[in-house]
């Protein structure tokens, strides 16, 4: 079997994905059929090299998608907090006020098995895996956001023990040579 590296939704209420000094803040109420407009708002004065991708909007919509929809079930009363940087890197923080993501450990039991599954060329289990379905999850959920999210935000994507904040960054290298990840490597 080939090796392959695991990753992992990790919870860490002290990570330095957390600090938000130096950080803009913007907090926006749970409507959610302005996510798409939040992100745009967000991203406005962001480097042009940030966005030739085309997946950091993206990204970004579905961890604030996720906080309105999940967290706070689409409650007009309810905010969402978002923290920025887009100096160097793309770097969010976004909370929300909900009770968190409550089935964190077995949706990273999930993945495991799909990633094992796909490493060992068992395609059939892999298509059993297609995609992670909670007691909660609707005809729009399928936890694929989390799976492309775990390969775009390459700096890491950590959640506060509550699990209802969740800190990411995307390190662009631009030819430059440098990795730019905050671990060195």
């Amino acid at each position: 079997m080939k090796n392959i590296i695991t990753r992992k939704l990790i919870v860490d209420e002290n990570n330095e994905l957390f600090d938000a000094q130096g950080m803009k803040y913007v907090e926006f109420k749970s409507d959610f059929s302005k996510i798409r407009e939040y992100s745009v708002k967000i991203l406005e004065h962001c480097p042009g090299p940030f966005l030739e991708e085309g997946l950091l909007e993206q990204q970004l919509s579905e961890i604030i998608k996720n906080g309105i929809k999940h967290g706070n079930k689409c409650d007009i009363s309810k905010k969402i907090k978002v923290w920025y940087d887009l100096r160097n890197r793309a770097r969010f923080i976004v909370e929300d006020e909900g009770g968190g993501f409550k089935r964190l450990e077995e949706w990273n039991d999930f993945y495991r098995k799909r990633q094992t599954a796909l490493c060992a060329g068992d395609f059939d289990l892999f298509l059993k895996l297609a995609s992670y379905r909670g007691p909660e999850s609707d005809e729009s959920d399928g936890g694929n956001s989390l799976i492309a999210a775990l390969e775009f935000w390459n700096g890491g994507m950590i959640y506060n023990d509550a699990k209802n904040k969740v800190g990411v960054v995307r390190w662009f290298s631009h030819g430059s040579g440098a990795t730019g990840r905050m671990d060195g490597g």
